[in-house]
Parts: C-alpha cells; structure tokens; sequence
C-alpha cells in the first residue's frame, strides 16, 4: 500500500464543494425503511440532548458531536470514488433535500444546496454522481425541485430512493420541525462527523474495504456479550449446551433481517431490566434504557449482580432460560409484525407505523410460567393499547416518532413488567380512559402536507372495518398499499372552488375544508386518477357530461359505496351493520359543505368504535 490519510470531517467538510463519483462495486442504493427510520431516530436523539428551545442559533457551535462511521475513497484524477459509504452518503444526500426544501429563508437554504448539488453553465450536478445512471440524477432533481416523478420501470437504486425519501417525510420528528429546524440542519452539517479514509489508489481502496470488513472485522456487541456470558459457565457440558441454544436463537433472528439479533437483546434487557431512563434535560447523562441500547454487552457485565449473575449456574440460566424465551417471543413478534397473523393484527398495524418501540413493551409483561394462552392475550392487550394510542394521536396531530415516545414508552413498559393479562387490561384501560385527547376532540382532522401516509392508514382500518363488520373478507393489505398497483386518497370534492363558491368566499377556505377526513375516501391509484375531475352530483357543473362520482363510487369499496342510495338496498350485510352498529351512515345525492360535515362525525363515530379502549376488556371477558 503507498499511502492512506484518515480524517475526521463534518459533512459540511465532507460534502462542499466536493464531488463523488459512486464506484461500480457500490453503485445500488439498498436500504430500507428500517435503516433511514434508526438514521433519523439516532441524529434527533442526539440533537435534542443538547438543544434548548430559548438558545440562540450561535449556540449549536457548542452542541455535542455525533459520529457516524467512515467511509473510503479511492482518490485518483477526477472525482473522488466512494469505495465504501454510499448508502450513509446517499441517506444524508436526500436528508439534506428534505430540510432544504422545508426551510424558508433562501439563505439557510444556501448552505444546504452546496452540499447537494453545484450548478455550471446552468446546468445541476449532484455532488454523489452515477454517471452511467442518468435516471438516477433525474429522480434526485425530482426531488431536489420538487417536480413529480413516478415509482414506475425504474432500477433498483431509484426506487430505494423514491422510497427513503418518502419515509424521510412521513418520519421526520415533529419536534425537528418549525423553529428547530434551522438548528438542526447547523447541527447535521457542522456537528456530525465522519472519519473519510483516502486512498490514492483503487488497489489500495479495496484492501482498505476488504480489511474492515473481513479480517479486521471487530466483533458485533451480540457476539461480546456472548463471550462474557459463556466465559462464566464453569461446566464444558453446560457451556456447549448453552451455546447450541445461543446459536439456535441467533440464526433465527438473523434470517429475519442482519441486525435483528442485537435488536431482540436490546428489547429483552429493556422490558425486564431497565429501571431508569435519562431525564429530559440537556447534560443529563445516559441511564439503563440508553445504555443498553448503545452497549449492551457493556451493560450487563456492569449489572451483573442487579441480574442475578453470581456464579456459573446462573449465566447458564441466563442464556438457556431467560434469552431463549425473551428472543423466541421477539422473533414471533417480529413476524407478526412483518405479515398480518390472526388474532395479532395490532401488532402489524403498530409496525407500519414504524412504532419500533412496541417490541419491549410487548415484551414486558411476559413471564416464564405464563401459559402460550396467556402469552397470547398479553400481546393482544398491549398492541391493541398501542395501537389506539397512536391512532389517538395521528387524529389529534401529535407525533409518534421515537424519540418524542420513547420515555412515555419506558414508563408503560416499566409499569406493565410481569403483569397479568387481567392486570394489564385494567391498566392500560385507566390510561385510556384517563386521556383528556379522543377522535371527538378534533373534530377538524384533516389531510395536510405532512400527514399523507398516515391519513391513508386511518381510512384503509376503517374501510376494512366497515366492510368486516358486513361479512366480507378482509381487504387490508390491498388498501393499505400505496403506490404502484394500489391506493390512493380520493377527494369526494373535485378541486373547483368555482363550484362551491356560494358555500366558501376563498379558495383557500375551500381547500382546507376539502381536506377534511370526512371528505376522502380510498380508491385504486388507477381509478382515483380517473376520477379526479367529475363532479359529484347533479348540482355541480358538468360541461363534458362526465358520470357523476356519486354512480362511480357504487362499484367501489364499501365506504365508498355508503354514499350512494343503491347500497341500502341491495347489501343486507351493511344494512345489518348500520343497525346494530348505530353509526350514522346515509347516502347522499349532492355533496355540500353540511353533507361533508355529516361525515365527519361518521368517520369520528367509526374510529371511536374500531379503536374503543374497552376492546382491551375483550381479552379478559369474552
């Protein structure tokens, strides 16, 4: 090897000014929602430890840094070659897009746009470039300005990220937003470190990468903390049989996905052993939740005596009885969360939502001698709890990021740990109940710019209500995609003002009444496109004599179809669900401002019934 330099650089360091050309060996973008969701959770986090809403903006300078990994460059004529960290550079890219688009003032937006992109003879090049890829730096121009373009016949890079900028606006924390957010975007760029590993050579380059990750590959926190735990195991036999079930445990939650195995030991520690959390206050200092989920390994050698861990018998014990039956449950749940299983759909629905924090809640309340019936109705109860708790606040606009749930979370979790299943329904009823913020105490919920795929979640569980409850088979998963071959949001009023001008003085108090929840409906991408520009009913102008939506909405989902009058005549199972449910359902001929209001409070009435907090009672008394 002739020469390599390493160095510490902020991105603003790394990316101004500088250009990027993605190596062949590199060149697909693969994460996932998973991987942009813990980047997003990990950098908020880590800011808000620091930031005090009364600092002046100059005070970021002082902030904690956050160091994010290396990355290597084979640096030779022309631009530099990312050999290695451009799934990193590539998330950091459309973060950066992100925040430079919901900034206001052109000059923090400046800043930002040098590190995306520089600009010559007119014409934009992106600092990360796949030259053999043009569709790639179309779609990121897409983006950058924030021109449509469709997740249709692309390569994979493209897709991945179409996908992972949408899961950037539909995770980013509320508490990043408004006020905070030019501080956070002077923090991302002058306080997050990486160390850029140069080498001048591409031969060099790849040894470099071949050596972190093969030979020099450090072991993984799982694998430490397995050595420690086996290492107090005095008895060979013990210590093999041990092993065998470490092993056992291990493959199968590495075939769920590469880090899962750290993830169900960070959820097993957290629910049964976790007692303190790090204050909300900015130098409080890491405490159990936050120390196991930064090293676990760590943290258990440091606790041994609050665990139990006194001799060879009980790190057997340790490993044989306590990891295999908190990881076996984590791996069903992770399961249940990744396909929609009987009896365990709250914890699908949770999932998508990308409420990572339910797996040691769930966790939490299982004991060793519990019956797999009991085991069962515990999940059932606490996922249901969740999931109204996150329905209750989607509707009534208050996030469910991780980091602003986290310590809410720890409280449940603490407070529900080894509980039965009668208990845990009687708790987590009172916090219900206890709630001052129901579906009724916004009765204006509405679509908006940043809540698009929630809004669809809410109308996809209530779609898929109603149609159960009148004896169809589920549909949820079919209404629940969005995208390329499945749903979007359709708004019962065609976008003319001039339409309801006699109802609504401005376009803008047209537009915001449209959004609400109970103007909107879901239908096939394909149809909704349609659709888009008919009018509702014969009192709205139809100078193209298009079919009414009203007549079109017949040969939809069944929520759709509510709206028009053949419906109560031809569906006894509707007809049956009407009349016990008492939900207000009527059809509607014409569409006005009153009609929509009438559905409003339908849509209220619907959602207090599907997320009822005496569903948790159902477990208890069926």
């Amino acid at each position: 090897m002739k020469e390599m330099r390493a160095e510490a650089q902020s991105i603003r360091a790394l990316l101004g000014g500088a250009k990027f050309c993605i190596d062949y060996y590199q060149r697909e973008y693969r994460w996932g929602t998973k991987q942009i969701a813990e980047l997003i959770d990990d950098l908020a986090v880590n800011f808000l430890e620091s930031h005090d809403a009364e600092n002046e903006r100059s005070a970021v300078e002082h902030y904690d840094h956050y160091f994010l990994g290396s990355i290597i460059i084979s640096d030779k004529d022309g631009p530099k070659a990312i050999i290695d960290g451009q799934q990193r550079l590539t998330s950091l890219t459309l973060l950066l897009i992100y925040i430079y688009r919901q900034l206001g003032e052109e000059e923090q937006q400046a800043q930002l746009a040098d590190l995306i992109f520089s600009q010559k003879y007119g014409k934009r090049s992106f600092n990360l470039d796949v030259p053999e890829e043009p569709e790639r730096a179309i779609c990121m121009d897409a983006l950058f300005t924030g021109m449509p373009f469709e997740n249709d016949g692309h390569n994979e890079s493209v897709i991945n990220i179409l996908g992972r900028y949408k899961d950037i606006e539909d995770h980013f924390p509320e508490k990043l937003r408004e006020e905070a957010l030019p501080y956070f975007a002077d923090w991302l760029i002058e306080n997050v470190d990486l160390i850029k590993i140069t080498a001048y050579s591409d031969a060099d380059a790849y040894t470099i990468f071949e050596t972190t990750n093969d030979r020099g590959l450090s072991l993984t926190p799982t694998e430490m903390l397995k050595g420690y735990l086996l290492s107090n195991i005095d008895n060979s036999e013990s210590r093999n049989e041990a092993s065998n079930v470490w092993r056992k445990h291990i493959a199968a939650l590495q075939d769920i996905g590469k880090e899962e195995d750290a993830d169900a030991i960070k959820a097993w520690l957290r629910s049964q052993y976790a007692k303190n959390i790090r204050e909300r206050k900015r130098d409080a200092k890491p405490l159990d939740f936050e120390q196991i989920g930064t090293g676990f390994h760590r943290w258990v050698r440091e606790n041994g005596e609050y665990l139990g861990l006194s001799g060879s018998v009980d790190f057997t014990r340790f490993i044989k009885e306590d990891f295999a039956f908190y990881t076996r449950w984590y791996e069903y749940i992770r399961r249940a969360a990744e396909t929609l299983t009987k009896g365990l759909e709250a914890i699908y629905f949770n999932a998508q939502n990308n409420f990572t924090l339910q797996y040691p809640v769930l966790l939490a309340p299982l004991r060793h001698d519990d019956s797999e019936g009991e085991i069962h109705r515990k999940l059932r109860i606490v996922s249901t709890y969740l999931d109204i708790l996150i329905a209750r606040r989607i509707w009534n606009s208050h996030a469910i990021d991780y980091s602003t749930m986290q310590y809410a979370m720890f409280l449940t979790m603490r407070d529900i740990r080894g509980k039965t299943s009668s208990e845990l329904a009687t708790l987590l009823l009172e916090r219900l109940l206890a709630e001052g913020e129901t579906f009724a105490n916004n009765d204006r919920f509405r679509l908006h710019g940043m809540n698009g795929r929630q809004v669809h979640w809410l109308l996809a569980r209530m779609t898929d209500h109603v149609e159960t409850r009148a004896g169809h088979d589920s549909r949820y998963a079919e209404y629940s995609k969005r995208g390329k071959g499945g749903y979007e949001i359709e708004h019962i009023w065609a976008n003319h003002p001039e339409w309801h001008d006699d109802e609504f003085s401005h376009p803008a108090d047209f537009s915001e009444y449209r959004n609400h929840i109970g103007g909107l409906l879901l239908l096939p991408k394909i149809i909704n496109a349609s659709y888009s520009d008919n009018p509702y009913g014969n009192d709205e102008p139809n100078p193209k004599n298009l079919e009414l939506k009203r007549d079109l909405y017949y040969s939809q989902n069944l929520l759709a179809q509510s709206l028009n009058e053949e419906t109560y005549k031809n569906n006894p199972g509707f007809k049956r669900l009407v009349q016990e449910s008492g939900l207000p359902f009527r059809s509607h001929n014409e569409f006005k401002k009153s009609d929509l209001d009438e559905r409003q409070k339908l849509y209220i009435k619907l959602a207090e019934m599907i997320w009822n907090p005496k569903n948790l009672l159902k477990e208890i008394n069926p």
